[in-house]
């Protein structure tokens, strides 16, 4: 399948990747096939953002991270009722994204372990699930990734 993307131009998207999100995302809820793009020229130090592009609005790309790289003891709760909806999720084809915010200071970014995305990667269904822990929404990585940079 081909993506027309406002960050990315024109890319192509093998149809077996694409990441099918029957409900939509918070606030998007009508955007349901996303695409997981890397961004291949930058370094490879584990620490790179990775982007979450709609299938169906070219503009809407959302920055997304592994959340262990900057919280290694994250381990979220989930209901049975919404992992069940995404077939047989282990921790081998379980595959757990956080949204990550960049704002004008970038001392102040952060990501959300709130509402991380989880996608089977067997069969490529995710959802956006609100964690039954009291996680925060914005949880300030600027200084881990420094100090991981500087390792």
């Amino acid at each position: 399948m081909q993506a027309d993307t406002r960050l990315f131009g024109k890319i192509d998207i093998e149809d077996e990747k694409i990441i099918k999100m029957d409900q939509g995302i918070v606030g998007f809820p009508d955007l349901k096939h996303f695409a997981l793009i890397h961004d291949i020229e930058g370094d490879d130090d584990g620490s790179s953002i990775s982007w979450l592009q709609s299938m169906e609005e070219p503009a809407f790309a959302m920055p997304v991270m592994d959340p262990l790289l900057v919280k290694p003891d994250y381990n979220p709760m989930f209901s049975d009722e919404y992992l069940s909806a995404l077939g047989d999720v282990s921790a081998e084809n379980g595959l757990i994204l956080v949204t990550v915010t960049v704002p004008t200071d970038l001392k102040e970014m952060s990501v959300n372990l709130r509402a991380p995305f989880v996608i089977n990667t067997d069969n490529m269904q995710a959802a956006q699930i609100i964690v039954e822990d009291d996680l925060p929404v914005r949880f300030k990585i600027y200084d881990i990734l420094n100090e991981k940079a500087g390792e």
